[in-house]
């Protein structure tokens, strides 16, 4: 079967009928005042994508058979001349997909219907006006001729007649508009507009079909990691008219306020319009608050549906309805699109009221969402310049240069330039351009308009209809009274609160809402999976503490080397010749590394703190070598400073003994540490000094040393014994005893297929996945990523940067025998990850399912993994109750 009536469907059948097929039969099944109606199947959508965009066998056969049940419910006929039945056809996808396909009104209607309608409505004017946006819907989606032509006859009449709004055109010029139209189509593909009601319907239904894959669906697909192989459904559906007066009308509503969460009804309506006036920013709408006192009935059968959907989806809900001569109906309901910091609040709220569980509450977040509520926001004590104010469409503030060109602010967003796309308004083809863009501005459109949904999906700042700004797109120039700012200029939009500000001005961090606290504090009683975090400084490892890190699971030494007032001392180091001269520099160092240690052991006071000896090749530490060539052949040519050129030159020396064909895989890390003990002796020594210290003044310090790119257990053995013997001498020099483990990352396969051997001498294993996908791979990071992984990404010969999301087949299978072999030998090592997937939402739910004790992140990624490691728990408690009952059914029968 390729066609449900709403009658035959229900919620469940998301996957066949698509989102909005499945709620409309949902609401019909539950006795809301939907108008009747029927789904052609997403697998018919993906049947005819395989037949070359050919309908599969029936599907046309039984379309008709079914419009005859619309047709019997409102007695009505399609194509009817004296009172025909008119319908919508609409796009619904399984997953939302907002503004993305396409929809066509009014359809059946034609020269002679028209006549029909106008007579049986007793309103010339409601007929033509269906008429004309049938024809302008028809033309731009099915025919694909672009809007803004039948935009230019529209507002020429307009003008021609001194009509400020559509509504001020009366029936002729509705009539003459029509003709203008078929003209115009006429014109652009060489044939009239298709009078036959059925030809309209089943060009309809192909152009939707066919809409599945149109650039801005499938820009959005990959934007969001929508499978390409759901297909659309369609739903055509008896048309109910908002513009038959005064007492008609059309709005869109959100169950809750989809910016804040507050609980209140939060949307726009307009009078006599159809819906593509309120969702396409065509006419300004009216908050859905004046509906209570111009239709305070209509306003209550609103709220009693509201409510009455919220209990039953138990979510916040996005709905469209009409009003046709005082009656209300439902249209279309869907899981309101929110922002995060709306998600929260939502999430706790339903908690609260007992709608949902806790359990629930943090499976709706989506732990990336977590990362939006990190937004910054406009520095409070910053003297601005505000210019003008708009709608706060989406939250959150961005500085760019203005770009009114979505193609250009495309190419020059996604070059790496901070862009504001500035727009009359936002139509689905603009995706690209609003996915480079830092922020949007637009001139018209509401809260609920195109720019202000997609914005606030993504978790980019939007700023909507504001009408002071008069935007010249050909001048690429927008004005506000008697200020002009230019394509290249900078401004400031805050879409939290509407503003745009001329220049760039300062914003802060954000602070975490009570309930985004409370909901992280349910996720600590639920996940199981530790959370650190990656911090080398006092400013980082307080931050990361403020967002409820557990400890530190990597601490990079080499970036305190890098620190101005050190790194001459560390060149110095690396210039010496004997160990001796090696000595006394490192002494000078050891002072400066021992205060490091003291304020991140003070900040973490009671909490593990793993640091990493030095890692990176000593190269890294100096002047690199093109650099050095250069000014040593300047110095040489010149003859003017022959020390100079003698210090220069000795450097140069040095850089061309430790230069290396491939330093990723040279002389770092643990070799460093092997060849040139003292500097690891050194590091250890401040560590212990810092430890004690402290430890004297009762702040507990949890101690983890880490050694880097480790491959082989002599590896650990040698080290392990220097770092024990300075750490007893500075404890005797103390006169007290510190507990401590010694462990090493695995950054290299050898490592983790001898786990078993590296474990007699490690206490603690960390894998360290940066490196370890590099060298599980053999990508360099940094050529990959600016070479061949952009393609490879494309043409899906990988699923997902294996730098940013863990490559589970290989990396992750390296990392299960790791753990096996590690707890073989002993049982209770802790095992943990310090590379950045300790931040990645699938990557923590995978160190989860293998049985890591912690992953470790950068600060601000800490909420997120907390998020990702409780919903892990959820997931994995949640499949193992499906298996117990597919097995508990299997024994009864």
């Amino acid at each position: 079967m390729w066609v449900y009536l709403f009658e035959e469907g229900n919620t469940r059948l998301r996957s066949l009928l698509g989102g909005k097929g499945a709620d409309l039969a949902e609401m019909t099944r539950i006795g809301l005042p939907v108008p009747p109606g029927i789904t052609i199947t997403t697998e018919a959508c993906k049947k005819y994508n395989t037949m070359k965009q050919r309908f599969p066998d029936g599907l046309e056969k039984e379309v008709l058979e079914k419009i005859k049940h619309i047709e019997k419910k409102m007695g009505k006929k399609f194509g009817d001349p004296s009172d025909p039945l008119l319908v919508s056809v609409r796009s619904g996808a399984p997953v939302s997909m907002p503004g993305m396909m396409d929809t066509i009104l009014n359809l059946g209607l034609n020269d002679i219907t028209v006549k029909g309608l106008a007579k049986a409505t007793n309103d010339e004017r409601v007929a033509y006006d269906c008429y004309r946006r049938l024809i302008e819907m028809f033309g731009n989606v099915v025919l694909d001729i672009k809007r803004d032509k039948f935009e230019r006859i529209l507002e020429e009449y307009k003008h021609k007649l001194d009509a400020k709004l559509d509504l001020d055109l009366d029936a002729e010029a509705l009539k003459e508009i029509a003709e203008e139209y078929k003209k115009l189509i006429k014109i652009e593909i060489g044939k009239d507009f298709p009078q036959e009601p059925y030809q309209q319907l089943f060009m309809a239904i192909r152009a939707v079909f066919d809409s599945w894959n149109n650039p801005r669906a499938i820009v959005y697909r990959k934007v969001n990691k929508i499978s390409n192989d759901l297909g659309t459904a369609v739903n055509i559906q008896a048309m109910v008219f908002g513009n038959r007066g005064l007492d008609s009308g059309t709005g869109v509503a959100f169950t809750r306020n989809p910016a804040t969460g507050e609980k209140e009804l939060y949307g726009e309506y307009l009078m006599n319009a159809q819906g593509e006036d309120v969702v396409a920013g065509i006419r300004t709408p009216k908050s859905i608050d004046q509906l209570k006192a111009e239709a305070p009935h209509i306003y209550k059968e609103l709220q009693r549906t509201c409510d009455l959907l919220e209990r039953h989806y138990k979510d916040i809900q996005d709905i469209e309805f009409t009003i046709e001569n005082d009656v209300f109906y439902m249209l279309q309901t869907r899981s309101g699109k929110r922002t995060a910091q709306a998600a929260v609040k939502i999430a706790v709220d339903m908690a609260k009221e007992g709608l949902i569980s806790k359990e629930e509450a943090l499976m709706r977040i989506e732990p990336k969402q977590i990362e939006r509520l990190l937004h910054r926001r406009i520095d409070p004590n910053a003297e601005i310049e505000l210019i003008a104010k708009g709608l706060p469409a989406s939250p959150g503030a961005a500085s760019g240069i203005v770009i009114f060109d979505v193609d250009e602010a495309d190419k020059r967003g996604s070059a790496g330039e901070k862009v504001i796309l500035v727009r009359m308004e936002t139509t689905p083809e603009d995706i690209h351009g609003m996915v480079a863009a830092q922020g949007i501005l637009t001139s018209r459109g509401g809260m609920t308009s195109h720019a202000a949904v997609v914005a606030r999906g993504m978790g980019k700042p939007c700023v909507s209809g504001a009408g002071e700004v008069k935007i010249d797109s050909e001048a690429e120039k927008f004005m506000v009274g008697d200020i002009t700012i230019e394509k290249g200029d900078i401004i400031t939009i805050d879409g939290s609160r509407g503003y745009i500000i001329k220049g760039e001005v300062p914003t802060i961090e954000p602070e975490l809402s009570p309930e985004i606290r409370e909901l992280l504090g349910w996720t600590d009683e639920i996940r199981t999976l530790g959370v650190r975090t990656n911090a080398d400084t006092p400013e980082g490892a307080e931050r990361a503490r403020m967002f409820g890190a557990e400890g530190i699971g990597l601490c990079r030494t080499e970036r305190m080397f890098n620190a101005q007032d050190r790194l001459p001392i560390v060149q110095e180091m690396i210039m010496a010749n004997t160990e001796e001269d090696r000595k006394i520099a490192l002494n000078k160092l050891l002072p400066m590394q021992r205060g490091d240690f003291n304020e991140i052991f003070k900040i973490m006071d009671g909490l593990p703190v793993t640091i990493r000896l030095l890692d990176l090749p000593l190269h890294e530490f100096l002047p690199r070598l093109e650099d050095l060539l250069v000014e040593t052949t300047e110095l040489r040519l010149s003859g003017k400073d022959e020390e100079a050129f003698l210090k220069k030159t000795n450097v140069l020396k040095k850089v061309q003994t430790l230069n290396e064909h491939n330093p990723m895989l040279g002389h770092r890390g643990c070799r460093l540490g092997i060849r040139y003990p003292e500097i690891y002796e050194m590091q250890t020594r401040a560590i212990f000094e810092a430890a004690t210290e402290l430890a004297k003044e009762n702040i507990s310090v949890k101690l983890e040393i880490m050694l880097p790119l480790v491959g082989k257990a002599s590896e650990i053995s040698f080290l392990r014994q220097r770092i024990e013997d300075v750490a007893k001498r500075v404890m005797e020099e103390a006169g007290l005893k510190l507990e401590y483990m010694i462990g090493t990352m695995i950054e290299v396969p050898r490592a983790a297929l001898t786990a078993d051997e590296m474990a007699r001498y490690a206490e603690f294993f960390s894998f360290g996945t940066n490196d370890l996908t590099q060298t599980v791979f053999g990508y360099s990071r940094d050529d990959a990523e600016a070479k061949f992984l952009y393609n490879y990404l494309n043409e899906n010969i990988l699923e997902a940067n294996p730098f940013e999301t863990l490559d589970r087949e290989g990396v992750g299978k390296i990392m299960k025998i790791c753990v096996d072999f590690g707890r073989k030998t002993r049982h209770d090592i802790e095992i943990g990850i310090c590379g950045e997937h300790g931040g990645d939402p699938a990557s923590v739910e995978f160190c989860h399912e293998i049985g890591l004790d912690y992953v470790s992140c950068s600060p601000f990624r800490v909420p997120i993994a907390r998020f990702a490691a409780a919903q892990a728990k959820i997931k994995m408690d949640r499949s193992s109750a499906n298996d117990s009952k597919v097995r508990f059914e299997q024994i009864d029968q």
